[in-house]
């Protein structure tokens, strides 16, 4: 049984925005008002949901739901898209009962269409009477696009350290992640849409530094083709139903519950890449500095000849290397070495003896498999999850608006 942080309820529609046989409309509401964060792309060209979030949070760091629509992105629209979002929050919070300037706003779908609002009007009346009635799945499967399957993750914690009693105060503390995304995956913020839920009490200031920290670590580390969206958005709302307080000096439990929930969700969004059939850990190691470790990472992460011979189960270990090579990253490339699956293919800039095809055969079999690097450089690390390329991720995408 999933389980829901205190004060949290949800609602789908069927507002048919794209198609007629499915909910993708969904509403997340607190009781009351709820310490509010969000990380958004950095994407230049950003859709009117991510412009009208970040400035409804720079006003003020609460807010009381999240509003997520399938279909439509409202994204490279101008002006009148700044617009239409406003005008969903305002029919949205009429119909759910609270104010306008409470509803964080996202948006999944294709570039460039203005929003339907005649289908937003349509749709309010039956959010009205649909109000709390769905399930935490349910709402995760009405922002799918591409996805096969709803994703979530969660987690249930206690304070390092503990606090006052306060009323309602059980101890423990529900973090609830969902998030969609399988295609247009290279965050340089998050997946595409994505929302945490905790019942903690916790200030915004120290919430959002939360989810920073955890976004970069698990959303901002994972790539399925290279594309960072226009839409990507993470929101984390704090009811504090539970009663449970995290302040600075006992925030460690909540910030490793936060990460395990957004690591949950990132490599989901992997294993369900378009047409996907692999997981990749790129691990680095040895690098100059963290940053020359994501380089060489993101590297082999990205290269389609990477991605399609482990598609094909094929140890070409040279594309590896030769993605390394063209990283930018700093290093001699006599002191590198590689092992894939748990096998070392390449030491010290050689290729070692052996039949590797016949090695790693049973390993590329798997859904999982381990890349780690060492480039003798220095103490730098860092890991990437990544998608294979397959002829169905083609396929998806060739034929995504029709």
């Amino acid at each position: 049984m999933i389980p829901v942080p205190k004060g949290f309820t949800f609602t789908t529609v069927a507002a048919g925005f794209k198609k007629q046989d499915r909910d993708d409309l969904a509403l997340v509401l607190c009781e009351s008002e709820c310490a509010a964060a969000g990380v958004f792309t950095t994407n230049l060209f950003q859709a009117a949901p991510v412009l009208v979030g970040k400035g409804m949070l720079a006003k003020s760091p609460r807010a009381r739901a999240v509003l997520v629509n399938a279909g439509q992105a409202n994204a490279c629209t101008g002006q009148p898209g700044i617009e239409d979002c406003a005008a969903t929050l305002v029919m949205v919070g009429e119909a759910a009962g609270v104010p306008a300037d409470a509803v964080l706003p996202m948006s999944t779908g294709v570039i460039g269409p203005r929003m339907d609002l005649g289908k937003w009007k349509a749709a309010m009346g039956t959010l009205a009477e649909r109000l709390g009635t769905a399930t935490a799945e349910e709402c995760a499967r009405a922002i799918m696009t591409t996805d096969t399957f709803p994703k979530l993750a969660w987690a249930t914690i206690r304070p390092d350290v503990p606090t006052a009693p306060a009323a309602g105060n059980t101890g423990e503390a529900v973090v609830l992640g969902m998030c969609k995304g399988a295609g247009m995956i290279c965050p340089n913020m998050a997946t595409m849409l994505g929302m945490v839920l905790t019942d903690a009490a916790v200030e915004p200031e120290l919430w959002a530094d939360i989810l920073r920290r955890a976004v970069k670590a698990s959303f901002n580390a994972v790539t399925v083709d290279g594309d960072t969206s226009t839409n990507d958005t993470v929101y984390a709302l704090a009811s504090g139903r539970s009663g449970v307080e995290f302040t600075e000096r006992n925030a460690g439990a909540l910030y490793e519950a936060v990460l395990q929930v957004c690591q949950d969700l990132a490599y989901m969004v992997v294993q369900d890449a378009e047409g996907g059939t692999k997981v990749l850990r790129i691990g680095v190691a040895g690098a100059a500095d963290d940053a020359q470790a994501e380089l060489a990472a993101r590297a082999v992460g990205h290269s389609p000849l990477v991605k399609t011979a482990l598609y094909g189960k094929d140890a070409n270990w040279g594309r590896i290397v030769a993605a390394l090579g063209r990283s930018g990253a700093a290093f001699d490339p006599d002191r590198v070495s590689v092992t894939v699956a748990g096998v070392e293919i390449f030491r010290n800039g050689a290729p070692l003896s052996g039949d590797f095809d016949a090695l790693l055969k049973p390993h590329l079999e798997k859904r999982d498999i381990d890349i780690e690097v060492d480039l003798g450089a220095g103490e730098g690390f860092f890991v990437l999850l990544a998608s294979d390329l397959t002829h169905e991720y083609i396929t998806i995408n060739a034929d995504y608006r029709s």
